[in-house]
C-alpha cells in the first residue's frame, strides 16, 4: 500500500470536449471528484473552431451514456436520432448543456491551460518513492501560474492545435512559418465566414484524410456561384483510393458519401489532383500570392500559385507537457505501447479497432492515462465512441472495479475498404494494385478498382455505434 493519501484529491481532466466531458460524467457515477481543466474560453471550444463541418453519424451515436445520464435528469431530451449534427450543434445541443448541469459546471475551469504534469516533490528521474504520490498539475490562468495536485491525470486535450507541417520528413517546407498570411487551417468554412479569401481564386488543399475531403467538396461547391475558382489537391502518395473509400459498404453512409462524391468531382475536372507531391519551399510572391514549389510524379518540378493554401495533413499529440512523467508510447506512432499495434495506420486502413481500455492504456506512472484523440498518437480515424469506452473503463479502473474496467466492449462501423496485411499490400503495390496504405497520407499503387473486402477484414462486421469527427478525429 502506498505511504501516500490521495483520496481526498480530485481526478484532474485535461480538455472539456467530448471525450474530457464523458471523463467527468463517468468519474462522478463512480464516486471520483473530476476537476476538468480547459484551456479555451468555453466546453467544447475545438469542436466549436470546425463548427460549420457536418459529423459522419447521426445523434444517435453522439452522445455518451454517462453524460446523457446526467443530461435526461435535467429534462434534456436527446435531439433527432437520425439527423447528423454540426459541430457547432454538437457544441450548443449537447456539450454546453452537459458542461451547465449542476454537477460539472462548478468542476469546470475554462481559460486554463495545463503546461506541466509531474509528481510531486520528484522529477522523472526519481524511482525511489515514486508510486503512489500525487500528481502536479501546472497551469497558467490570466497570466498566472499556479499547481495543483491530483491523486489520477486523465489527459483528453486532443490533437487540434498542433497540426502536421507540410514538408516532407515531418519537417516544416521551407518557408513554411512565413507563409502563416496563407494558411487557413485545415477546415475553413469555405461556404460562410471565409467565403471571400476563396471565391475567385485558387486554393490549394494538402492531405488525404476526410478534413481535406470536406474542404476540397466545400470549394466545388463554391465554383458553381463563383466563377474562376480554382481548386488544386496535392497529395503525397499515389492514389487518393483509401480516401473514396467503401462507398456504400462503409458503416458510416455520410462518410461514404464523403469520398464518393469528391471521387466523381476529381474525375469531371473540378479538382486538379497532383499526386506523388513531397512539397520544399513557400515564396510570397510580389503580386501577394503564394509560389509553392516541390516535386510530383516521378519527381517531376511542381510549381503552383495559389491565393490560399489549406494544410489538412493531420494532427500530432503534444507531448511536452508531459516530459515529466514516465510514459510508456510507441516509437512511431506516439500512442501507448499497448494500444499502438491495434491503430498502427502502416497496418490498419479498417477504421475499426480492437476493444481496449485502462490496461492498454496505461503508463509507467500509474494513475495517468491518454485518451481520446491524443491516445491514437499520429494514427488517423479516431471515432468518439472509442473515447466514450476508454473513459468508462478508466473511471472503473480508479474507482478499484476491476470487473467492470476489464469488461471492455466497442464495435466501430468499417470504412468497407480495408488491408492489414503488410506483405500482401506491399506484393500488390508492386504489381500495380490498388490497396490502401491506411495512413492518412498513405499511397496505394494505380491499377484496377479493387472491390471492397468484406467488413470483417479487422474483426467481425460491426454495427454503427460511434461517430467520427472530421479529420484527425477530432
Amino acid at each position: 500500500m502506498s505511504a501516500y493519501r490521495t483520496e481526498s484529491l480530485p481526478v484532474v481532466v485535461i480538455g472539456a470536449g467530448p471525450v474530457g466531458l464523458a471523463a467527468a460524467a463517468h468519474l462522478l457515477e463512480r464516486g471520483l471528484e473530476p476537476l476538468v481543466l480547459e484551456a479555451g474560453d468555453q466546453p467544447g471550444a475545438a469542436v466549436r473552431s470546425w463548427g460549420h463541418v457536418r459529423l459522419f453519424s447521426p445523434w444517435e451515436y453522439d452522445v455518451d451514456a454517462a453524460a446523457a445520464r446526467l443530461l435526461e435528469a435535467t429534462g434534456w431530451e436527446l435531439p433527432d436520432r437520425d439527423a447528423l449534427p454540426t459541430g457547432a450543434e454538437l457544441v450548443d445541443r449537447y456539450l454546453a448543456p452537459l458542461a451547465a448541469t449542476a454537477q460539472l459546471s462548478g468542476r469546470i475551469r475554462t481559460g486554463t491551460r495545463v503546461v506541466a504534469v509531474s509528481r510531486v516533490g520528484v522529477d522523472k528521474t526519481r524511482t525511489v518513492g515514486r508510486e503512489g504520490r500525487a500528481y502536479l498539475v501546472r497551469t497558467v490562468a490570466d497570466g498566472r501560474v499556479l499547481d495543483l495536485t491530483a491523486r489520477a491525470v486523465v489527459d483528453a486535450s486532443g490533437t487540434w492545435g498542433q497540426p502536421n507541417p507540410l514538408g516532407a520528413a515531418g519537417l516544416p517546407a521551407v518557408g513554411e512559418a512565413e507563409a502563416a498570411p496563407w494558411l487557413v487551417g485545415p477546415l475553413p468554412d469555405v461556404l460562410g465566414a471565409d467565403r471571400a479569401r476563396f471565391a475567385g481564386r485558387h486554393t490549394l488543399v494538402v492531405g488525404m484524410g476526410h478534413s481535406a475531403a470536406n474542404t476540397l467538396l466545400a470549394l466545388v461547391e463554391l465554383q458553381q456561384d463563383e466563377p474562376g475558382t480554382r481548386v488544386s489537391w496535392a497529395i503525397r502518395g499515389r492514389s487518393p483510393a483509401r480516401l473514396y473509400g467503401g462507398g456504400d459498404a462503409d458503416g458510416l453512409p455520410a462518410r461514404g458519401l464523403l469520398g464518393s462524391t469528391l471521387r466523381t468531382a476529381v474525375q469531371a475536372g473540378h479538382v486538379e489532383l497532383h499526386r506523388e507531391v513531397t512539397l520544399t519551399r513557400l515564396t510570397p510572391t510580389a503580386g501577394g500570392q503564394l509560389q509553392v514549389t516541390g516535386t510530383g510524379r516521378d519527381e517531376a518540378p511542381l510549381r503552383l500559385t495559389v491565393d490560399a493554401l489549406a494544410a489538412a495533413t493531420g494532427f500530432r499529440p503534444d507531448l511536452d507537457m508531459l516530459r515529466e512523467v514516465r510514459l510508456d508510447l510507441d516509437p512511431g506512432v506516439e500512442a501507448p505501447a499497448r494500444l499502438a499495434p491495434l491503430i498502427d495506420p502502416n497496418l490498419h486502413s479498417c477504421g475499426t479497432v480492437p476493444p481496449h481500455g485502462h490496461r492498454d492504456l496505461a503508463h509507467p506512472d500509474e494513475g495517468l492515462y491518454l485518451v481520446g484523440m491524443k491516445s491514437y498518437g499520429r494514427a488517423p480515424t479516431f471515432l468518439l465512441a472509442t473515447g466514450y469506452e476508454q473513459v468508462r473503463s478508466i473511471a472503473a479502473a480508479l474507482a478499484g472495479d476491476v470487473e467492470a474496467a476489464g469488461s471492455v466492449q466497442l464495435q466501430l462501423p468499417s470504412t468497407g475498404v480495408c488491408s492489414t496485411d503488410l506483405g500482401a499490400r506491399e506484393a500488390a503495390e508492386s504489381t500495380g494494385v490498388g490497396f490502401a496504405t491506411g495512413s492518412e497520407h498513405g499511397y496505394s499503387a494505380e491499377g484496377p478498382e479493387l472491390e471492397p473486402e468484406p467488413a470483417a477484414c479487422c474483426g467481425p462486421a460491426p454495427q454503427p455505434v460511434s461517430i467520427g469527427a472530421p479529420a484527425a478525429g477530432r
